[in-house]
Order: structure tokens, then sequence, then C-alpha cells
């Protein structure tokens, strides 16, 4: 009897088992759709880099974005900005891989010249904000190790908390929490920690909404908690599946980028 006992508590753990995600496809799965829903994705974005004192600096760009194929391979990303003046006409372009360095490129039109940017500048600031170019592409999955901590709600909604630490020690942070949404896999807040395990950095999917029927974060915010700055970010007009043309991911477009697709 005590036999049979056992063998029924074992047949009601294994579905739960089998169901149970680990850390790391809890992150995929939110990669996927942080990152790469859609064929292709455009928006107009409006970033403000607000300081410690309250001071706002206001950057616009159209950023259109190209999946070469399934979430986590290959993609391309191109901007194009509008404000303020001294950044006004300036175009970046990002091709990512899995696996490897990110190519990057950028338009600066006071000098007339495309500049290629060093594949170790990931971790540096995005147009002076408080994003880093990785935050902006993504960081690869494998690039560290992620465990499930815990389970609890952000407001109503129940995540997972997951934390991510870099494998290797080319990095500024040591360790990440991500809260991930069990229904839509957005990543709803995430904690960045130093190097010494001090919180430094916070980011905060502040809206959802969905977008052809996509969960998409339209406004976002990243804030150092270190210097006190921050940059809320708002998309707007977000659209999937356009049909956006491979060719305009070059060299020639990023000089004079057509105007269907960044007006």
């Amino acid at each position: 009897m005590k036999r049979c006992w056992l063998w029924l508590i074992v047949g009601l753990m294994l579905p739960l088992q089998a169901l149970a995600l680990t850390g790391e496809e809890v992150m995929k799965k939110s990669q996927a759709a942080f990152l790469y829903p859609g064929k292709d994705f455009k928006a107009r974005v409006v970033m403000k880099l607000i300081n410690r004192d309250g001071a706002e600096r206001i950057r616009e760009m159209t950023m259109l974005r190209k999946n070469a194929g399934e979430a986590g391979g290959e993609q391309k990303y191109f901007m194009y900005f509008f404000q303020p003046a001294d950044v006004k006409d300036m175009s970046f372009m990002i091709y990512k891989y899995p696996a490897k360095d990110d190519d990057r490129w950028m338009f600066i039109p006071a000098i007339n010249m495309v500049k290629r940017i060093a594949a170790q500048d990931k971790r540096s600031s995005f147009v002076g904000s408080d994003f880093t170019y990785e935050d902006v592409s993504g960081r690869d999955i494998d690039d560290d190790s992620h465990v499930i901590e815990r389970e609890e709600k952000v407001g109503s909604r129940d995540s997972y908390v997951v934390k991510s630490t870099p494998k290797g020690t080319d990095t500024d942070f040591g360790a990440k929490l991500t809260w991930v949404d069990k229904a839509t896999f957005l990543p709803l807040k995430e904690d960045q920690y130093d190097r010494k395990g001090a919180l430094y950095k916070q980011f905060n999917a502040d809206e959802v909404a969905e977008v052809k029927g996509v969960p998409t974060i339209v406004k976002r915010t990243m804030k150092n908690l270190q210097t006190g700055h921050r940059s809320e970010v708002a998309y707007l007009k977000a659209d999937y599946d356009l049909g956006i043309e491979d060719s305009l991911f070059s060299e020639r477009f990023l000089r004079q980028p057509p105007r269907k697709w960044v007006d």
C-alpha cells in the first residue's frame, strides 16, 4: 500500500516537472517576446534624459528592426534622429548576431562620414542615455547563466524572478534580477547590480499595449541610482510586419534613408 502511494505521488509530480521552465528557458521566451516579435518593427521613439535636478533633454528618432529568422537569430536595426540639433539627421545601424559581437555603424552628418563603432563599446551609453547599446539590441542569452530565484507579483502580474550572472568578467554588472511576466514573458522590471553587489540601475516597463495583437512595452524607464539620472522612453506609432526591405540596412541608406521609412 505504501508503495502505491509513493508511485501516485511520483505520478502527480511528473507532469509539473515536465511543464516547469528553467531560468534559461524563461529568458529565451522573454527575449523572443521583448526583442523579436513580428518579422519587422517600426516606431517613433521619444527619449527624455532627466538629471537628478529634473532638467530634461529630448531625443527623438525613428527605430526600424528586421529579423533574419527565428527568435534569438540575426537582426538588423536602423535608427534615424530628428532632434536635438546636435544629432539631427544622424543615423545608426546594427547587425546583431548570436554568439558573436555585433557590427555597428553611425553616420555623422556634420563630417559626412560613416563611422564604425567598436564592438567593445556594447556596454557604453546609447546616445547619452542610461541605456547601453546592449540594452537596445539585447544581450546574448548564452553570455550569462540564468536561475529562477522565486515567483512573485508585479502589481497584478504573476512573474518569474530570474537571476542572470555573467559567465565572463568583461561586464560592468555582476548580476541582474529580471521580473518576467508569466503570461506575456515581457520583462516587467530589472535590477542591475555592480560587480561589488550594489544595486545601481533599474529598468521598468511603464506601459504595455497590444500592437496588432502583440503585447508590446510602449513606455519604459532606465534609472541610474548612483547618478540620479534617468531615461524615459515612449514608443509612438509602433507597428509590426510592414515589409521593410533588407536593402534599407546599408551604408548607402545610412547617409540618405528613404523618407517613407523614417518619417
